[in-house]
């Protein structure tokens, strides 16, 4: 069991690396050769870095290593170093690859639709090959941050709130309006090939998660503490083996489940997941009523004042 452990994570190591590898090249791809040289920033801190070339002319991926520094050594103080190992070696990566595949391949400057289109493309696909093991800091990261200290809005809204600001400000940097509406386009291609290739093209609201793991009990209370979602036990029986066991069921926003999953397999990387579309979550810590969703730790905080 032990060795069979070991193989495991030696293979999620080596998937890791080659996802890594692949998506930072075509990240690369969508920056050096379709956005930056047309004058489009896509919002994040690549974005930002864009900017900064057409103002300082400094290296895109260098820029954007420096800028996401900070990034890593808030999140590191906020959430460990073992969680954001994977996004160090990520952004270094596409860092990296940003200023490499400058060097190589020549720019495309012709239509400025077929460039939004497969800046969109590329950076969709590699991305979406990244965040299969990490992330690439920037937008995700500082919004995931934030939202710690202001869980009353969401990480999607806080996203966009961070890109939009870019875009805006790329506008007036740029002095054109078009530059700003492609980067939007870019950001829109990007995204739905994002959750295309990880959730597959039928995207509901949310995503509902079974969970069957020998650390039940663990699994459940680093659900509730550190992401603060709610979990409900099943109990359960194997039809092969007949032992009695738990299931949880455990649901959460799209943009949860990569860490969720990362969570679990931290605790059990033999843990059983079976993740499937919710179409519409209605309830405590979702859209309830119509109103605002609550992190859990606000019902919480809510229902104690009752008492």
């Amino acid at each position: 069991m032990e060795l069979q452990n070991k193989r495991n994570i030696a293979k999620n190591i080596f998937l890791d690396i080659l996802c890594f590898t692949l998506g930072g090249i075509l990240y690369g791809i969508s920056v050096s050769v379709f956005s930056e040289p047309n004058q489009i920033a896509p919002g994040g801190v690549t974005g930002i870095s864009i900017i900064l070339n057409s103002l300082i002319h400094t290296p895109v991926g260098t820029m954007a290593l420096i800028l996401n520094a900070p990034l890593i050594i808030w999140a590191i103080v906020e959430l460990g170093y073992k969680l954001v190992v994977k996004t160090i070696f990520a952004i270094i990566l596409t860092s990296i690859s940003i200023d490499v595949i400058a060097m190589f391949i020549p720019p495309y400057q012709g239509d400025q639709m077929l460039v939004a289109i497969f800046a969109g493309v590329t950076e969709g696909a590699g991305l979406a090959l990244i965040f299969r093991g990490g992330t690439t800091g920037g937008t995700d990261t500082a919004a995931r941050l934030l939202g710690r200290r202001f869980p009353h809005f969401s990480m999607g809204r806080l996203m966009m709130f961070i890109d939009l600001c870019v875009v805006v400000i790329s506008a007036i940097v740029f002095k054109s309006v078009e530059s700003a509406m492609y980067a939007v386009i870019v950001i829109f291609v990007a995204t739905r090939l994002i959750d295309a290739v990880l959730y597959g093209t039928d995207i509901g609201t949310g995503k509902m998660l079974f969970i069957m793991s020998q650390k039940s009990q663990e699994i459940s209370q680093a659900i509730i503490s550190q992401m603060s979602r709610g979990v409900t036990i099943l109990k359960s029986k194997g039809a092969y083996t007949g032992k009695e066991g738990d299931v949880l069921l455990c649901a959460v926003r799209k943009y949860e489940v990569y860490r969720l999953t990362q969570l679990i397999k931290e605790i059990d990387i033999d843990a059983f997941i079976i993740i499937g579309d919710a179409g519409q979550i209605n309830g405590e810590g979702f859209k309830e009523n119509g109103k605002e969703e609550k992190t859990l730790k606000d019902i919480i905080k809510n229902r104690k004042r009752k008492e």
